[in-house]
């Protein structure tokens, strides 16, 4: 605990003022003595001064005690009360006074109209904000449901708005896709310009300014560019205006990399069969000048009449090879749909029921088999079959199939005779090939039935956990922002983008070998926590974790192992946490772990850091302790998993948003005050 050298003065000034008087008074009653007196009360001092010392020092120490106690009932509590004071008024969620004194009793009664108060007004603005959220809520649900990749930026192109596709392309643009899942890239209020480059968005920018100057409503530039990881993304560029003032842009992104690479490929095709053509025509037409001749030999008329027929042969191959690919590419490019495969399962029995009465039996299939389709033509096919059996009993089955990526869906019927192949209408056959798959009618003798069977391609990548339906990827407020034109020293610090973060180690000592075995973070915003853009990765630390260091993080060597190890992990983490201010809870500590990977990695972690021990402590100066949890007691904050990178990171960021009030009204207002402060702290000469 750090020591409170006002209690120690309270304390020691008593007892010295006290022996300071008794010494004085003994100096000037000896000084009024003669001589002989004067002997003797320095012999009866010699022999009973032990006595003498001991009852002073005995009043030294009551008075000692005395004013201890007067410093904490009249120093210390009116100085923490104040401090709790002060967190009331700027944080709603803060406890009330636990004093039971008159005091604090009716600071609590204060606070509690103060709540009351507040409670209407954010009651009153809910109402008056309920029309501007449904728009919201509906922007952000189309956002959603959009399959276009949507990213909205202000004209210093920082990202504002981002929808789920657009995360999805910039976790495949990303140098480490399974470690920051895109978020490297893509980020509320990151630079677009990670992405495409400055020189392409102005030139575009410009086009759709020369537009709007000349009066045209709808104005949008194209163009084509290739990313770092290979990709060609075509971009349009569309405004936002605010009446006629340009406020940012839109960006439709598409990665165009598979059909650019189609058509390349059909181009060299037709390039090659055109040639080989060319030269086949050129051999037949010798081959059939040279039987013009009437006095050709048999085996010569022969051998140039196989000429003639080989070069037909391979003109017919080239075609029919060029054919098949031509058909491989349509299917390609049909378009497929993602659907769970017991959906398409209760689709497709409704809707066999409603065409033709049957009595449809589903066999339930495993509950992560995702198929990749087109469900209308599929269902519509399957109807289409099942029909020309009337009113039989058939039966729905799905199950993956031998072949890894596909799946087998069964129509099965009690063995007899088989329907047609969709003859409605609708060819069945088509819609398996047009999948990439195929259909064949086959006999289980065993079970008496039979069933056409379908070979599908099952959907490609992990699922996505359900979450909000709004995307909670967006910041209007960004629309706002300009270009710094000063040092961030003198930024306001809540107009700073912050990368909260936390580690978990094998141990203590990172000089002496210790790990790094988690790294979570989440990002700050605007006074916003970015939920949506968390980082969270176990590291495999290429060491043993000490088993008395389990129960503290409850990470085991299991989970880590075959995780990424920390050079692969940091520079993820380095364009995570670009650009921003890096805010933790004795960040000394996870910092030294980042600097001694430096040599390591090439990476250096040299934005300016904020640490919320120091800070609480300018904060809440006279509270006894500065832990995370005491800090987040105090602000009513909660901390749902204590000890876990990605829990204490975003418990951190609560902590640190509820702590901004109370700087401001200490008179720390910017991130140059807010570092020359924490400098001056008593923690900030804690060394690891």
């Amino acid at each position: 605990m750090k020591p409170d050298r006002g209690l120690l003065l309270a304390a020691a000034l008593p007892g010295l003022a006290l022996a300071a008087w008794a010494g004085l008074g003994l100096l000037l009653w000896r000084a009024g003595l003669p001589p002989e007196p004067r002997a003797g009360l320095m012999q009866a001092l010699a022999q009973g001064g032990a006595l003498l010392a001991g009852w002073l020092a005995l009043g030294a120490a009551a008075a000692a005690w005395l004013a201890a106690r007067l410093h904490a009932r009249l120093v210390r509590a009116p100085r923490r009360i104040a401090d709790a004071v002060r967190n009331l008024a700027g944080n709603p969620a803060a406890p009330l006074l636990d004093d039971p004194g008159p005091l604090a009793q009716a600071v609590n009664r204060l606070a509690g109209q103060g709540r009351e108060l507040r409670a209407d007004m954010e009651r009153l603005v809910a109402e008056a904000s309920r029309k501007v959220a449904q728009e919201r809520d509906q922007l952000g649900a189309l956002m959603a449901e959009l399959q276009q990749s949507i990213v909205v930026c202000n004209l210093d192109g920082r990202i504002l708005l981002y929808n789920e596709r657009a995360r999805a392309l910039f976790q495949r643009l990303s140098d480490a896709p399974q470690i920051a899942g895109g978020a490297d890239l893509v980020g509320l209020g990151r630079s677009i310009h990670a992405v495409i480059d400055r020189a392409l968005i102005d030139h575009a920018r410009e086009t759709v300014e020369r537009h709007i100057a000349r009066g045209e409503a709808a104005v949008s530039a194209r163009f084509v560019t290739a990313t770092g990881a290979g990709n060609l993304l075509q971009v349009v560029l569309a405004p936002v205006r605010n009446d006629a003032a340009l406020t940012g842009y839109v960006l439709l992104l598409d990665d165009i990399t598979r059909e650019q690479a189609a058509r390349s490929r059909r181009d060299q095709q037709l390039t090659g069969l055109t040639e080989a053509s060319r030269a086949s025509l050129a051999n037949m037409q010798t081959a059939l000048d040279m039987l013009d001749y009437p006095d050709l030999e048999p085996a010569e008329r022969d051998s140039f009449h196989q000429i003639v027929r080989d070069e037909v042969q391979a003109m017919s191959a080239r075609l029919e090879a060029l054919t098949a690919d031509a058909a491989q590419d349509m299917r390609a490019r049909w378009p497929l749909q993602d659907m769970l495969g017991a959906d398409l399962l209760a689709a497709a029995a409704g809707h066999i029921r409603a065409v033709s009465q049957a009595h449809v039996a589903v066999e339930d299939p495993p509950g992560d088999l995702w198929l990749s389709v087109d469900s209308f033509a599929l269902v519509r096919a399957l109807g289409e079959m099942a029909a020309e059996r009337g009113p039989a009993a058939l039966t729905l089955r799905l199950a993956p199939a031998a072949t890894p990526g596909w799946a087998h869906l069964d129509l099965a019927w009690p063995m007899g005779a088989a329907p047609g192949e969709g003859q409605g209408g609708t060819s069945a056959r088509a819609v398996a090939e047009r999948h990439g798959g195929e259909l064949w009618l086959e006999h289980d003798r065993a079970r008496g039935l039979s069933f056409y069977r379908f070979l599908l391609p099952l959907a490609s990548g992990e699922r996505e956990a359900a979450g909000d339906p709004r995307p909670e990827f967006y910041d209007f407020d960004l629309f706002a922002a300009g270009a710094a034109s000063h040092a961030l020293d003198d930024s306001p610090l809540e107009a700073l983008a912050y990368t909260v973060f936390d580690t978990e180690t094998t141990g203590l000592d990172p000089a002496g070998g210790d790990e790094i075995i988690q790294i979570g973070a989440v990002r700050v915003l605007n006074g916003k926590i970015l939920r949506g853009e968390g980082f969270d990765q176990l590291v495999d630390p290429g060491r043993s974790i000490p088993e008395a260091s389990i129960p503290y993080h409850g990470i085991r060597p299991e989970m880590v192992r075959g995780q990424p190890r920390i050079a692969q992990v940091l520079p993820a983490f380095h364009a995570y946490a670009a650009d921003t201010v890096l805010v933790g809870h004795n960040v000394a500590f996870d910092m030294r772990f980042l600097q001694l990977k430096e040599q390591a990695t090439g990476l250096r972690f040299d934005q300016p850091v904020l640490d919320t021990l120091l800070l609480a402590s300018i904060a809440q100066p006279h509270e006894p302790s500065q832990s995370l949890e005491a800090i987040a007691a105090r602000l009513g904050v909660e901390i749902a998993a204590r000890h876990n990178a990605a829990g204490d990171a975003l418990a951190t960021a609560q902590v640190f948003l509820a702590l901004l009030p109370l700087l401001r009204q200490r008179g720390i207002a910017t991130l140059g005050q807010a570092r020359a402060e924490a400098e001056q702290s008593y923690y900030a000469r804690l060394r690891y």
